[in-house]
């Protein structure tokens, strides 16, 4: 099982979308040659406003369409909740402090947790079976 998040860090910088899905789309190939059958997950992330409408809505789109195309269990906003409040936030107002982290924590699980449950059950499943030689 792989979880894919990214950070904030691509649209705060403000890098090309296209970079990113780029990027994102090489870690997924990478994944899937290395362990056929991997369950992956992908956390969403928003862009700052202050990049424009457009760069935002384009940068919030690439991970819905590539969860969407590559049939990923999705998380649509890691830091759903969290993001921009100050009383979950650190000093910097970006990363989440101890309060902000258990929020999203139950971001990440509230998605997770299925996907962990459907591998437990497939495994059980083939618990005690042998191949044929």
């Amino acid at each position: 099982m792989l979880v894919i998040e990214t950070g904030a860090n691509d649209g705060l910088r403000g890098l090309d979308v296209d970079s990113t899905r780029a990027n994102l789309e090489s870690i997924i190939r990478q994944a899937r040659a290395a362990v056929p059958g991997i369950r992956i997950v992908l956390a969403g992330m928003e862009a700052p406003p202050n990049l424009g409408a457009t760069y935002t809505a384009r940068f919030r789109a690439t991970f819905r369409d590539l969860a969407r195309r590559e049939h990923l269990a999705f998380i649509p906003v890691l830091l759903a909740g969290v993001g921009g409040v100050d009383s979950l936030n650190q000093g910097d107002g970006i990363h989440p402090n101890a309060r902000g982290e258990r929020i999203v924590a139950d971001n990440v699980w509230t998605v997770l947790e299925p996907v962990v449950r459907s591998a437990g059950t497939e495994a059980q499943g083939h618990r005690g079976t042998v191949a044929p030689r």
